[in-house]
């Protein structure tokens, strides 16, 4: 599965936690964090896309991407 795949789902995903960014374009650039979601909706964001890949990623691994391209990017990696 590529990193598109993946970022789609996070997309997705952060727009069933977060219906207000319906609209957003969420880039790959942005954080969680600037689009105002907080620890608990990113971690419920995480387990639904690891969920739909069938991963089990410990959160530490993903505790370092900064926006969410490089979560993407760990996704991707694990695949």
């Amino acid at each position: 599965m590529s990193k598109e795949k993946v970022l789609k789902l996070i997309r997705k995903y952060t727009r069933e936690v977060a219906p207000e960014l319906e609209e957003a374009p969420l880039e790959p650039t942005d954080s969680l964090k600037s689009l105002g979601i907080d620890s608990v909706n990113r971690a419920e964001i995480i387990m639904m896309v690891m969920e739909d890949l069938s991963l089990n990623i410990p959160r530490i691994e993903l505790a370092g991407a900064n926006n969410i391209g490089e979560l993407a990017d760990l996704f991707a990696a694990k695949l």
